[in-house]
């Protein structure tokens, strides 16, 4: 392969990422995704006869069609999952503006991402590619394989769709800013460390819930909780039984902040939340193991 295609290849590269991120919501399966692609596009590089008259579009076509059949495998998978199942955390550079990190949130946040469940691979991949990769029409029905009049429509009931789940899931009221987050956030953190009970109630939302992610070799939660005092309840008990031995630390995750919590220095789990203007609406905790490796391996700064 000549030095101008592998460097056009890693041009392209972090678009790949972000589209194999976004289809199958795993950090580890969409590197897996782009090595593929990587390899299909050595292939088709290799012979001096091979032309590809538009690199990027190639490589966003291949890569959005092996993401759609990696998905439709993902789903049968994910159908005899233990438990609830949460997508995989994602540390991206930190957005360096308000309106950056709101653009970030409304595409990638772990909420949205299963919000993207409720379609089916094909319209997934048509959503994005237009919605949020800003791509032509033409591209999107070189994609999935449809003709343009085809695509054109399924975008759209792709879209209706999703403000139809985003109502359902209460999400339809306008988000707390990221500044007003982390203030809360702040206090959430400290009202946990010094164990206040009713400072952290103060801070969740009377019909607030939790939900974890916990894999088949974590111990989980029974069923969801629901209600300030029982997650309050939770939360006070963590601080009980593990002490000074527990830290918690600010990041931003999937361009979110996010809670993380270290038990004797190591990372035990992730949470992710949702508000309403001026509480914590719901929590989503991520335990599986598997799905914290990546997060593991990398700094993380708060």
């Amino acid at each position: 392969m000549s030095s101008a295609s592998t460097e056009l290849f890693s041009n392209v590269r972090p678009r790949l990422m972000a589209i194999g991120y976004r289809m199958l919501s795993s950090v580890q399966e969409a590197e897996d995704l782009v090595q593929d692609a990587w390899l299909r596009w050595h292939e088709e590089t290799k012979s001096s006869q091979a032309q590809v008259l538009n690199a990027e579009a190639w490589l966003v076509t291949v890569t959005t069609r092996m993401a759609i059949d990696r998905l439709r495998a993902a789903k049968l998978r994910r159908a005899t999952y233990a438990g609830a199942w949460f997508p995989e955390p994602l540390l991206e550079q930190a957005p360096t503006t308000p309106e950056q990190a709101c653009e970030t949130a409304d595409n990638v946040s772990i909420a949205f991402l299963l919000l993207l469940d409720c379609l089916s691979p094909e319209a997934r991949a048509a959503f994005l590619l237009r919605e949020v990769f800003d791509a032509e029409y033409e591209q999107v029905a070189e994609a999935i394989g449809r003709s343009k009049a085809s695509a054109r429509q399924i975008v759209h009931r792709a879209k209706r769709r999703l403000e139809n789940a985003r109502e359902s899931a209460g999400m339809k009221a306008p988000p707390m800013p990221a500044v007003a987050q982390l203030e809360l956030l702040r206090r959430l953190v400290q009202a946990i460390s010094s164990g206040h009970l009713e400072g952290i109630k103060r801070l969740l939302a009377e019909e607030a819930e939790m939900l974890g992610d916990f894999g088949d070799v974590r111990p989980s939660l029974a069923r969801p909780l629901f209600g300030a005092q029982r997650i309050a309840q939770l939360y006070y008990a963590m601080h009980l039984r593990h002490g000074d031995a527990m830290r918690l630390e600010l990041a931003i995750l999937n361009g979110e902040w996010s809670l993380l919590r270290y038990i004797d220095g190591a990372l035990d789990s992730v949470q992710t939340f949702e508000f309403t203007n001026v509480q914590v609406s719901r929590v989503r905790i991520q335990r599986n193991p598997v799905k914290l490796a990546t997060l593991k391996e990398k700094p993380l700064v708060s």
